[in-house]
Parts: C-alpha cells; sequence; structure tokens
C-alpha cells in the first residue's frame, strides 16, 4: 500500500502541475485581479474537484465514461465554454487601450476584491466542463490501487492526495503571480499576456472538442 501511495503521488503531481486550464487561469487570474481573485479562481477549481471526486464515488463518473452520449454532451460544453473564456481574454484588450495608463504598481494585496465571486465561479466551471476530469478520477486513480485493496476508499484516499496537492500547487501560483503582479500587469505587458491567455483557452477549447477517450 505504501508503495502504491508513493507511485501514486509522484505521478500526480505531475499531472497537478502540467500546463492546463486550470492552471492557466488562476494565474492569469491573480495577474489581473489580485491575490485575492487568484485564491477565489484555486477555490473554484478545488470546489471542482471535490465534486468530481463525490460523483466518482457515487458512480456518475463511471456512467460517464461508459455513455458515448454524456461524455459528447459535456466535452461541447466544456469546449464551448474554454474557446468562450479565450475569446474574452482575447477581447478585453480592447477594453484596456480605452483605460487610463496604469499608476506605480501597488501591492497586489490591497487590490479590491470586487469580482471575486465571478473568479470563483469561473474556476469552478472550468472544472467541472472539463469531462476528463471525471474520466481521470475512474480510471487513473484505479489504476494504483493496490491488489487485494478496497477500491472505494483506496480511491477516496488517493482522490484527497490529489485536491491537496492541487491546493499546494494552486497556492504556490498565486503567491508567485502576486510577486510578479508590479511587472506583468504594466500597460506595456497585460495586453500581450491577455493574448496569449486567450489563445491557449482557445486552443484548450479546441483540443477538448476533437479529443477522443
Amino acid at each position: 500500500m505504501w508503495t502504491a501511495i508513493a507511485a501514486f503521488t509522484a505521478a500526480a503531481a505531475l499531472l497537478v502541475i502540467a500546463p492546463g486550464p486550470d492552471t492557466l487561469l488562476v494565474l492569469r487570474n491573480t495577474i489581473r485581479r489580485g491575490r485575492r481573485a487568484g485564491f477565489a479562481t484555486a477555490a473554484g477549481t478545488i470546489t471542482g474537484l471535490l465534486v468530481w471526486g463525490a460523483a466518482a464515488a457515487l458512480g456518475l463518473a463511471a456512467l460517464l465514461r461508459a455513455s458515448r452520449v454524456g461524455f459528447t454532451i459535456v466535452r461541447a460544453v466544456g469546449a464551448t465554454y474554454l474557446i468562450f473564456l479565450g475569446l474574452t481574454m482575447i477581447l478585453a484588450r480592447a477594453h484596456d487601450r480605452v483605460e487610463r495608463p496604469d499608476p506605480e504598481p501597488t501591492v497586489v494585496d490591497s487590490a479590491p476584491s470586487a469580482g471575486v465571486g465571478a473568479s470563483y465561479l469561473t474556476g469552478v466551471a472550468t472544472n467541472l466542463f472539463n469531462p476528463k476530469v471525471g474520466v481521470f478520477f475512474i480510471s487513473f486513480l484505479r489504476v494504483f490501487v493496490p491488489r487485494g485493496a478496497p477500491v472505494g476508499p483506496t480511491s477516496a484516499l488517493f482522490g484527497a492526495i490529489f485536491v491537496l496537492e492541487g491546493i499546494l500547487w494552486l497556492t504556490t501560483l498565486v503567491l508567485v503571480g502576486g510577486r510578479l503582479a508590479a511587472l506583468l500587469t504594466r500597460r506595456s505587458v497585460r495586453p500581450r499576456i491577455e493574448r496569449v491567455a486567450g489563445l491557449f483557452m482557445i486552443g484548450f477549447g479546441v483540443r477538448l472538442a476533437t479529443s477522443r477517450r
């Protein structure tokens, strides 16, 4: 069991830090809106992971994996959302052009809390609209369950480890993003970040739409 836990922890860590929509969104919101929005987005992402974990425990994720129609519907909704989010990021550059030049950089913690709720909901939606997360909980976790071990409790343990690693990684992103905000939120830099982030989001959406199980 301990060998399985160590192997899963290492493999999950690689998946957690791999660039994806959740990571990109948390970092982007931290840089653009401050640490409060970054933590709110991270909390939304973790909420999505907990929902998927509970769904897997109840067998819903297994149903999603087995149902071609169900997977296709969720995949289409998720791809549409990611593409829409990417377009929103790119089009936000036009709004930035009419804003006044940014004042001297301030500490990120002093950023207003407006939009924290929206950041949280965006984090939840980005995670829940990705059916691959559900497939992950029902397939990847089971791979590491030792022979003879109870599948349910062991999968729940692995899921908890994955969520904990996600919390640590997203918290690190927010803290690092906060320190870089003074540089990355400059008027000459921020539009480029928005454009790159938007293009990546669209790319994730297209990849999800064209992916197979």
